[in-house]
């Protein structure tokens, strides 16, 4: 980096007009809507993964795509949808944003009639390539909403609608898994998508009509080529983390990726050394505070996403519990949001980010942990309990990072820090989806023999690696006897309970970084990613 050529700092801002001609609270409610439909698609999919599953007949790495291309498409292009807005005008940008998050979701609820169509595609290739179109204009409509939302609001009102826009965001987080649970339970899972149609007309509509166009008034360039290889190394990452275990971690086709990987994110640190304007400016990471800062928001991602990922298959597949009852176990996470996030933001404005988030961190360790005893028959209690701790504990970390990441970076790079922020957890989120997804197959293939006892050794081999699979998802294929149904669930919540151990470690690790970082300047009105 010492010899990184020299770069073009993104413009400074010029005096942003305050106000859109209209009521500025009313744009607000415009491109609230647009961001609920990305938010609520971020709660519900755990509870349709279930019953995706059976439909589509989707195996586990299936679905571990179907929530990481989301979240890989989020993380890579969230930074290059900023600067198209700067480009071609935020309202523009935000409309086609909503326009394509909605007709992609219909799209995913259309996957089976779509792959009937299409040859050589399948219904969950469908929907899997869908969910990362769904991700491309989610990260597209977002950067765009928080722009507007700054140009809507004069500067002594930002805060208030700062504030509203949290509350907005955390509600549509808490409804999602009630929502999620009385579509996917009265009337199918395609109806979670479909639900973002009518959200996403009225969004254009009351966009097209209220929201005035702003841009900035001098143009970026953006870095094409750096979008390309980063999108490639993340590929091949999450590719390889997902399929080794089916494949072997020493076949030729798993090293063929990871030395993919290695190339292109070598390929990719050189070019970002070299760009004019690069996508990620190597200059930030000088600063420790921004590297440690990163590196935490993806180890959070990475024990949150992961250990959330298999709480669907649990409630439902395992516990026996309906959809609707499922989203009713997660409420009190989400519905905690609400009330810690203003608490997290008051603890550290009064102590600062570092202790506050060190011991937020360590409530999630604590929270981790606890789900690491739930049994099989785990009380609502039981399974609140740690869910009102996790966010508690996660919400003085998504505060803080703002003021880590964006505070420590220079003025004329805080959009691109912002952006990186929200890249770093998306990335983590995908990782940590891929890597302990890998840590519970794992777990299940050689637990599973163990609990069936003599009776594994008159199973068929194909049998065998059939009903492995089927225990990823804690589910029991009918027909068979009481015992090989234990060990399914048996070997699964092992499975569930070495992920949330390594999540519990994750935590505690991530806690002790929190200790090498320093407060930056304030960044009143920036935005805090919380989900």
């Amino acid at each position: 980096m010492a010899h990184a050529k020299a770069v073009d700092l993104p413009p400074s801002p010029g005096p942003v007009k305050t106000g859109t001609g209209g009521n500025p609270w009313l744009v607000l409610l415009a491109v609230s809507l647009g961001v609920i439909m990305v938010m609520l698609d971020g709660t519900v999919v755990g509870i349709a993964n279930p019953v995706i599953q059976v439909d589509l007949k989707a195996s586990l790495s299936d679905l571990q795509w179907v929530t990481s291309g989301y979240l890989l498409a989020l993380a890579v292009f969230l930074i290059t949808a900023g600067k198209l807005g700067d480009l071609f005008g935020h309202k523009r940008v935000f409309l086609i944003g909503v326009a394509g998050f909605a007709i992609s979701s219909v799209g995913i609820g259309l996957s089976a009639e779509l792959a009937d169509i299409i040859p050589g595609i399948t219904p969950v290739g469908a929907l899997i390539g869908l969910r990362v179109l769904q991700g491309l204009f989610g990260a597209l409509l977002q950067p765009a909403a928080l722009a507007l939302l700054r140009s809507a609001f004069p500067g002594e009102k930002l805060n208030q609608a700062m504030g509203a826009w949290g509350a907005i965001i955390g509600l549509s987080s808490a409804a999602g898994p009630i929502v999620g649970g009385v579509l996917v339970e009265k009337v199918s899972w395609e109806s979670v998508f479909f639900i973002n149609a009518p959200v996403g007309v009225i969004a254009l509509i009351m966009g097209f009509l209220l929201i005035k166009e702003n841009r900035a008034q001098t143009l970026a360039r953006i870095d094409w080529l750096g979008v390309v290889l980063l999108s490639g190394a993340m590929f091949s990452l999450v590719w390889t983390i997902i399929k080794a275990p089916e494949w072997g971690w020493g076949d030729s086709t798993t090293l063929t990726f990871v030395g993919a990987f290695v190339v292109l994110i070598g390929a990719f640190i050189f070019w970002q050394s070299k760009a004019r304007q690069p996508l990620v400016p190597l200059s930030l990471f000088a600063n420790p505070s921004i590297s440690i800062g990163t590196f935490l928001m993806m180890m959070v991602a990475f024990a949150m996403f992961g250990a959330m990922f298999f709480l669907g298959f649990y409630f439902q597949g395992v516990h026996g519990l309906t959809p609707l009852e499922a989203g009713l176990r997660m409420l009190p996470m989400s519905a905690g949001m609400i009330f810690a996030s203003p608490l997290a933001g008051m603890a550290i404005g009064r102590f600062g980010p570092k202790y506050t988030m060190a011991v937020g961190l360590l409530i999630t360790a604590l929270s981790m942990f606890l789900m690491s005893r739930l049994s099989i028959d785990a009380s609502f209690i039981e399974s609140g309990i740690p869910f009102l701790l996790l966010a508690f504990g996660l919400s003085p970390v998504f505060v803080g990072a703002t003021e880590i990441i964006v505070g420590n970076a220079p003025v004329e790079l805080s959009g691109v820090a912002g952006g990186l922020q929200q890249s770093a957890m998306q990335v983590g989120g995908a990782l940590g989806t891929a890597i302990l997804g890998a840590v519970m197959a794992a777990e299940i293939s050689g637990k599973l023999p163990g609990y069936l006892g003599p009776a594994a050794q008159a199973i068929p081999p194909e049998q065998l690696t059939a009903l492995e699979k089927a225990a990823a998802f804690g589910a029991v294929p009918p027909g068979l006897p009481e015992q090989v149904g234990a060990a399914v669930h048996n070997s699964f919540m092992d499975g569930m309970h070495l992920a949330f151990l390594v999540s519990t470690g994750i935590a505690v690790l991530t806690a002790l970084l929190t200790l090498f970082v320093k407060a930056g300047r304030k960044t009143e009105g920036a935005p805090v990613h919380v989900g």
